[in-house]
């Protein structure tokens, strides 16, 4: 009995050591690690940090996301794309605003809410004063990972997508703009600037993408686009003014001059010239798309008046004909011995 009572808890102990175990890898994966416990005004708060094991919490929201593609997709976009019956080119276009169109909003939203709860659109300053921000509140480090996991996972989903080669260029274009800048602000240790421009770039995305797929669901719908022209310019201007602000201007005059790795420190020349050469030439290659855009819409709207112009032109005035009751004259209808007959009264439903 005493052996047989040792074997069991001997066997309660291996596989209370091995759930431990495997407790500790799950939390690996799902929660962010390095955190750090110190003492504020709010008492103990609990901050985080960045490495090398924030890639196995990528790797598990990176198919979270696939996951999450694959539902949006299934019980939402393939369910509209039956009703519209669209053509194969605009079905990919709207499946990919579609998604896209999801992802924006809920980012957008996220990161307004962090600007407010944290206090930077308040208080502009905090944007670049006390750098390096190396210590990033959980909601910040959890955002920053979430979107590295999301725009990885749209580069597998070229493959599951199924999307046409002409497109595919186009696509890897912007989904690497978004891996380099977002990684650069988290590694670099410019969070809050990176997270007023994440906000002010989902939000004229966004609208660009409800544009699309109202026009897919109705072409006269092109207000919209107007409305997206505007922002995206306000968009390019505010990410270029504040750039120079915080970067140019604020980190220059900031105390902490030099390069420290260990503490996070990337403020020197070299650096702050590079991401604004970064930031500068992206918003100008957008730009220049923007304007090719402009043009290329209005060129085809106005061949589309012409064309219009051209076939109202050819058609032939077409000649009155005669009745077998009587004959129209000044386009009034006339009866054969020239009395106009009697309008008959249409009864009310």
């Amino acid at each position: 009995g005493c052996i047989q009572a040792g074997s069991l808890n001997y066997a309660a102990d291996d596989v209370s050591s091995n759930f431990q175990a495997t407790a500790k890898t799950a939390i690996l994966f799902i929660q962010p690690q390095y955190n750090v416990t110190t003492l504020s005004s709010e008492g103990e708060v609990t901050l985080y940090h960045y490495g090398w094991k924030d890639c196995a919490t990528i790797l598990f929201y990176f198919f979270i996301a696939i996951i999450l593609h694959a539902v949006v997709q299934e019980y939402l976009l393939d369910k509209v794309n039956r009703r519209l019956h669209l053509s194969k080119s605009k079905n990919t276009k709207f499946n990919e605003s579609g998604q896209l169109c999801v992802f924006h909003l809920v980012s957008s939203v996220w990161s307004f809410y962090i600007l407010i709860t944290e206090g930077y659109l308040l208080h502009p300053s905090t944007l670049w004063e006390n750098y390096p921000h190396v210590h990033l509140r959980f909601q910040v480090k959890f955002f920053y990972l979430t979107q590295l996991a999301y725009w990885l996972h749209a580069l597998p989903e070229l493959y599951f997508q199924k999307v046409r080669k002409e497109e595919i260029s186009r696509q890897l274009q912007y989904i690497c703009l978004y891996l380099l800048h977002i990684s650069a602000a988290y590694l670099l240790n410019l969070s809050r600037v990176g997270l007023v421009l994440l906000f002010l770039q989902y939000v004229s995305e966004l609208g660009f993408h409800i544009a699309r797929l109202l026009y897919f669901t109705d072409e006269n719908h092109q207000k919209m686009f107007d409305l997206w022209a505007v922002s995206f310019v306000f968009t390019r201007m505010s990410t270029l003014t504040l750039m120079f602000l915080a970067v140019g201007f604020g980190l220059a005059r900031s105390e902490n001059q030099g390069l420290d790795l260990e503490m996070g420190n990337f403020n020197t020349v070299l650096i702050r010239m590079t991401v604004l050469l970064l930031v500068c030439l992206t918003q100008s290659w957008l730009l220049w798309k923007f304007i090719r855009f402009q043009l290329r819409r209005w060129r085809e709207f106005r061949h589309e008046q012409a064309v219009r112009k051209k076939s109202a032109a050819k058609q032939p005035l077409r000649p009155l004909k005669r009745d077998s009751l009587g004959h129209h004259e000044n386009g009034v209808l006339k009866a054969e011995n020239g009395a106009s007959p009697r309008t008959k009264k249409l009864k009310s439903p």
